[in-house]
């Protein structure tokens, strides 16, 4: 299944069964901030969608993904290949990459399983994705682990498990920029964001309003999803 992303910019060919990227995606890869001649790592890049949508935003970064699945990280590379970008992708779990891989990046980004304990899917592939095995906190400190001192280690997760994600990571030099469904209501997601070796305090940020309240989106959301505008989670960058 072929799906358009950034306003038709990105084309990412999709499973038609299992885990789909989507919205999280795109509002991962905006949070990114990444700049040109940047070594960029994905962790769990699934068809790759995430790292798509960062080259396409940001021209000349170094995008390396990771995924388990090795005939996921095939069709990231043929993705790729299909627009025309320099992505590479790579078939490893994450808790054993390869030689190349055991080093320092600028950015890292990653969007966990982020399903704790519950009943997983019978598809294979979807409970891969989805289900943590109670592993949330060993991806958060691998990512951070694989960040060079000063750069940045973005995650987009559940908002119910933010108190999970912030006892993984240092006290300060952490942000978290929540993704609200419409005003007033609940956030179901919040990007978390870490400086390694940063001083500066633990910010919970404003955040992003996706809807209006006739379901439309928001224009600072339609900016992300169709533009390519980049989500500044600043206060984080001290």
């Amino acid at each position: 299944m072929s799906e358009t992303f950034l306003d038709g910019r990105v084309r990412v060919t999709q499973p038609e069964t299992g885990f789909r990227s989507g919205l999280d995606a795109v509002m991962l890869a905006a949070a990114v901030p990444a700049s040109a001649g940047h070594a960029v790592l994905e962790l769990g890049a699934g068809a790759g969608t995430a790292s798509l949508c960062l080259v396409a935003r940001v021209a000349g970064v170094l995008v390396t993904g990771v995924e388990i699945d090795p005939g996921l990280a095939a069709l990231a590379a043929k993705n790729a290949a299909a627009n025309g970008v320099d992505c590479k992708f790579v078939a490893a779990d994450i808790f054993a990459l390869p030689s190349d891989l055991r080093r320092d990046f600028d950015q890292v980004f990653a969007n966990p399983p982020f399903h704790g304990e519950g009943q997983a899917s019978p598809d294979a592939a979807r409970a891969t994705a989805l289900m943590d095995g109670g592993m949330l906190r060993d991806w958060l400190k691998l990512g951070l682990q694989r960040t060079v001192s000063g750069g940045f280690f973005t995650a987009i997760l559940r908002a119910d498990r933010l108190n999970e994600a912030l006892a993984a990571l240092p006290e300060r030099g952490v942000c978290a920029y929540p993704l609200w469904p419409k005003a007033g209501e609940a956030p179901k997601r919040v990007i978390v964001q870490a400086r390694k070796g940063s001083g500066a305090p633990f910010a919970l940020l404003p955040g992003l309003v996706l809807h209006r309240a006739d379901g439309s989106w928001t224009d600072e959301a339609d900016g992300v999803l169709r533009r390519g505008s980049a989500l500044a989670l600043s206060q984080a960058r001290l």
